[in-house]
């Protein structure tokens, strides 16, 4: 599979952004979807990941403002960001599991978001 984010750019503090990523070359459902995030001179870190058991982990510093979803039908991964903080800052990337092979996983190449004034 591969994934091509897009949707990141500058936003003011409080503004939303809507990143995507979207899937080609594999069949979309055999995979489990998440958005992780890597600011400068940090690790990168979970946003937002499905869980085996059907529920969706999220970062405690996005819960209630991000939301993971996905269009099968589009093959294609969404992370809706509201009330955006300087801190959400970082390069987003989109991650792909495979849903019985777990240790297949495949990244995107991320998009930029800053917060900024």
């Amino acid at each position: 599979v591969q994934l091509v984010e897009s949707g990141g750019g500058l936003v003011q503090p409080g503004g939303s952004l809507r990143l995507s990523c979207a899937a080609s070359g594999s069949i979309f459902r055999l995979y489990s979807m998440g958005w992780y995030r890597q600011a400068p001179g940090k690790q990168r870190e979970l946003v937002a990941e499905p869980t085996n058991g059907g529920s969706t982990n999220y970062a405690d510093s996005v819960k209630g403002r991000f939301t993971i979803s996905r269009d099968n039908a589009k093959n294609t991964v969404y992370l809706q960001m509201n009330s955006l903080k300087p801190e959400d800052t970082a390069l987003y990337y989109c991650k792909a599991t495979h849903r019985l092979v777990r240790s297949y996983v495949v990244w995107g190449q991320g998009t930029q978001v800053t917060v900024s004034s």
